[in-house]
């Protein structure tokens, strides 16, 4: 591999020597043997890359995973329900309700609609609810009180404790019963429905007939009384309010709310569209991508730092392997190898090391991305450049983190060493 020079006052015709050159093969050969012959170390160093790549796929594969969900959830609720109210400037003394008696049934048959209803806040006289005409709970508790027709419970999606939700049948014929929601079904003690409960509102008996557990939209409604339209208006007498304006919840299917939005004013109203105002969910794309790149940019610095750290434990084995290797480096000097034949031989080890470290943590990686995904019910999602790119990645880790260690090797004088 090496020769070495003729003096410049050697004579003619004397053979004269080539600069030392350290071959492609004679390198693999330097750096394989280098690996293999201290595995305990080699593979320490390969660990560092190996728990920085498979940190930074997963890392990353979660973020898309997780932005994946946040997509879905948004287009499941945000982006699929559309308010329906009076619009602004209508005397309410005029018209105190703006909504049809079939309301429902005319946004039902919209396409892409999943349910609708309309609901207002009774205003009460005395604002007192009681669970007995007489004894301890007679005082009355101020509770709030909805009107609702039917297809507010469509709507909303709820889920119930005990019992069941009013219907067409109770509405049309305006009978006196009422859905509670948890907390005041906790509030007025009725804990079951087998004893057929009723509460009085304003002195008015109305039967319970259901207790809710959960909604996925319009949660105030777990805090209130509901019961039927036609019921508040032929039992209590309550009309809406100039201050509660009646409002109408429409659920839609992902992707029709833009659609419905332009047709329910017309199906409601076609006498005089005017006198409803449409009210269609935001685009939620511009605050999904916003929650999906500041999830991707933290993600992204978490992973930069556990590469930052995984090429801190190449660069410091790598030293210490230098340390060890002075004698060995003396010698390779002293018969001939240069500086740079040393320094590559070192990066070429460590570049070595951080790809195998590079392609096991991206298999790892990936196989964390899965099993999170699978225990969370979630589809994975895991781009290909990140899977692609994570080899190279260690590469250049191996070969940034070696850089150093190996300038320290290219340094050494062969008569310092080989006197260790």
């Amino acid at each position: 591999m090496t020769r070495w020079r003729w003096p410049l006052g050697a004579p003619p015709g004397a053979p004269v020597a080539r600069p030392s050159r350290l071959a492609l093969p004679d390198l693999a050969g330097e750096v394989l043997a280098g690996v293999l012959q201290r595995p305990g170390r080699s593979l320490l160093t390969t660990l560092g890359t190996l728990i920085g790549i498979a940190t930074f796929v997963a890392v990353l594969g979660l973020t898309a995973t997780a932005s994946n969900q946040i997509s879905s959830r948004f287009s499941a609720l945000a982006a699929t329900e559309v308010m329906v109210e009076e619009a602004t400037g209508r005397d309410p003394w005029v018209e105190p309700d703006p909504f049809p008696a079939d309301a429902d049934a005319r946004v039902a048959r919209l396409n892409g609609v999943v349910g609708g209803g309309v609901y207002w806040a009774v205003p009460l006289q005395d604002h007192l609810v009681r669970a007995a005409p007489v004894g301890a709970d007679a005082a009355g508790q101020q509770l709030r009180v909805v009107a609702a027709s039917p297809g507010l419970f469509s709507a909303v999606k709820p889920t119930l404790a005990s019992g069941r939700t009013f219907d067409t049948f109770h509405d049309s014929r305006g009978e006196p019963v009422a859905v509670l929601g948890p907390a005041v079904a906790e509030r007025l003690g009725i804990t079951t429905l087998d004893t057929q409960p009723a509460i009085f509102v304003d002195d008015v008996p109305f039967s319970v007939i259901g207790v809710l557990d959960d909604v996925q939209r319009q949660p105030d409604l777990l805090l209130s009384i509901i019961v039927p339209r036609r019921a508040a208006a032929l039992a209590l007498g309550a009309r809406p309010s100039a201050d509660e304006r009646p409002k109408m919840l429409v659920a839609t299917r992902p992707g029709a709310a833009s659609q419905v939005a332009g047709e329910a004013a017309l199906a409601l109203r076609p006498d005089d569209p005017e006198a409803l105002k449409v009210i269609a969910p935001p685009d939620p794309r511009s605050l999904r991508d916003q929650v999906s790149g500041d999830l991707g940019t933290l993600f992204l610095l978490l992973a930069g730092i556990c590469l930052a750290i995984g090429a801190v434990g190449i660069a410091n084995t790598t030293l210490v392997a230098v340390m060890e290797r002075i004698p060995e480096i003396g010698l390779r000097r002293a018969v001939g190898a240069g500086r740079r034949h040393v320094a590559t031989q070192f990066v070429a080890e460590s570049a070595v090391l951080g790809a195998l470290g590079g392609m096991f943590g991206m298999a790892i990686g990936v196989v964390v991305v899965v099993l999170v995904a699978l225990g969370k019910q979630w589809t994975p999602v895991i781009e290909p450049l990140t899977v692609a790119a994570a080899p190279f990645i260690g590469l250049l880790t191996g070969l940034l983190a070696g850089a150093y260690p190996a300038l320290r090797a290219s340094r050494i004088e062969p008569v310092a060493a080989l006197r260790r």
